[in-house]
C-alpha cells in the first residue's frame, strides 16, 4: 500500500487515501464472481436413437421381395436402389455372407425384377436364393 509523507509545510494531508478502498472493490468482486452460480443455457437437440436394437441387415438372411406394383422391400421395409445397393454392402461386409433370399411377386413387372437382380449381382453377392418358385409348379 502506497503511503503520501504530506507536504514539506507542515499543513495536514487533505487528500482521501483510496488504496483500502480498491483493496476491499477487488476483494468484493472477486468473492462476487465465486458466487455466481453457473449459466445453464438448455439448448434442445432431438438426438438420433439407438438404432442398434433395429438391426436392418441379418447376420443369417435377408430377404428381398417386390411387389405387384414395383415397389423393393429389405426384409419388409421398402427401399429405393441405392438403400438396397447399401444394404447389400453392409451384408457382405459380416464377417460371414448372410443367405440373400430374392422373392418377386408373380405380378411384378419383369423389368423391375431384372432391374433389382443386376443390383444384386454388381453388389457381389454369393449365396442367393430364390423364394416363391413353388407357385410356379403348376405354370409348365
Amino acid at each position: 500500500m502506497a503511503m503520501s509523507g504530506g507536504r514539506d509545510d507542515g499543513e495536514p494531508m487533505m487528500e482521501m487515501n483510496t488504496t483500502p478502498l480498491i483493496d476491499v472493490m477487488l476483494v468484493l468482486l472477486i468473492m462476487f464472481i465465486i458466487t455466481i452460480p453457473p449459466q445453464t443455457h438448455a439448448v434442445k437437440v432431438d438426438l438420433p436413437q439407438n438404432t442398434q436394437n433395429q438391426q436392418i441387415v441379418q447376420p443369417d438372411k435377408n430377404t428381398i421381395s417386390i411387389d405387384p406394383t414395383g415397389q423393393v422391400a429389405w426384409n419388409g421395409t421398402p427401399v429405393d436402389d441405392v438403400t438396397l445397393r447399401q444394404y447389400l454392402d453392409a451384408s457382405l461386409a459380416l464377417p460371414t455372407e448372410p443367405e440373400l433370399h430374392f422373392q418377386p411377386d408373380p405380378n411384378a413387372r419383369y423389368e423391375k425384377v431384372d432391374q433389382v437382380l443386376a443390383i444384386i449381382k454388381r453388389s457381389g453377392v454369393t449365396k442367393l436364393g430364390f423364394i416363391g418358385n413353388e407357385q410356379y409348379r403348376d405354370d409348365f
